[in-house]
């Protein structure tokens, strides 16, 4: 978790619904993928798969070519799912890298340095998580594995907690732009009741009120950084339902991935309001 979600809105749209500044994203820094991305990096996408470049929030100086940086400013980026560390010795490594566990971010080398400084907002419109079945087994005789859909019960911007990273290629021209890969990753925590019958893990939600902090670069401190995780554990935000299988495949696409599924269309799947077992 949370290694999948969708992410429906325009540049436009997120700009009004993130307080964003300046809307950088037609900028653009080093994709890691092989083929060119589907949808194109920017445009809405239901099936947002690590590696991918995605629209995030941040507040940075801006600066222009050959200009000085200014002051702070929220800022809308494209940035590539999966966080690679600057001293790592090639990008790769981000593929490991997608979710970062709060409990222990300041421990972790590759997260401590970006949990202090450089925090970001993931906007999404929810995240798809797989339920293992209790009783209905697949083609290899492994418990079926059902994918929800989750997302906020008040249809209110999503913005999930970030961390994200610069890494140059130490074999690239000095002024290539294209020589940077810049990532992110995101925080997980334990489940709130209901959900964790689905995964024992879930993405850290802020709250509006917590995003400026979340976001300012002064904000350095561990215990502060902290407090604000722990201001986001706020149960019964969140409703869920079961989706098609088709989310399976990371090439999957579309607003269909997102409609729920009838009762007919469930096989042993656990009711996350009741534990019962629902098409088994």
């Amino acid at each position: 978790m949370c290694g999948r979600y969708a992410a429906t809105a325009n540049p436009e749209e997120l700009v009004e619904a993130y307080e964003v500044e300046l809307d950088a994203s037609h900028e653009r820094s080093r994709s890691l993928l092989k083929s060119p991305q589907e949808p194109p990096a920017g445009t809405p996408d239901h099936n947002m798969a690590p590696t991918k470049q995605a629209p995030v929030v941040l507040t940075r100086p801006a600066r222009g070519e050959g200009e000085e940086p200014g002051d702070p400013v929220r800022q809308l980026r494209l940035l590539t799912w999966g966080l690679v560390p600057s001293w790592a010795k090639e990008p790769s490594v981000g593929s490991r890298m997608t979710n970062a566990r709060s409990e222990t971010l300041f421990d972790k080398p590759a997260f401590a340095p970006a949990a202090a400084r450089r925090r970001c907002l993931v906007p999404i419109t929810g995240w798809y998580e797989w339920q293992p079945s209790p009783v209905a087994l697949d083609a290899k005789g492994k418990p079926r594995k059902q994918p929800f859909f989750i997302t906020r019960q008040d249809q209110k911007p999503l913005a999930l907690a970030g961390l994200y990273e610069f890494w140059k290629d130490p074999s690239a021209a000095p002024n290539d732009p294209l020589a940077w890969v810049v990532s992110y990753a995101i925080l997980t925590q334990a489940a709130e009741p209901g959900l964790d019958r689905i995964h024992d893990r879930q993405p850290v939600a802020l709250e509006r009120e917590h995003w400026a902090d979340w976001l300012a670069p002064d904000v350095t401190d561990q215990h502060e950084v902290t407090d604000l995780i722990t201001a986001t554990q706020l149960p019964g935000r969140f409703e869920a339902w079961a989706v098609s299988r088709t989310v399976n495949s990371s090439r999957s696409n579309g607003p269909g991935l997102l409609e729920p599924l009838g009762p007919e269309e469930i096989v042993g799947a656990v009711d996350l309001d009741t534990g019962e077992v629902v098409g088994g």
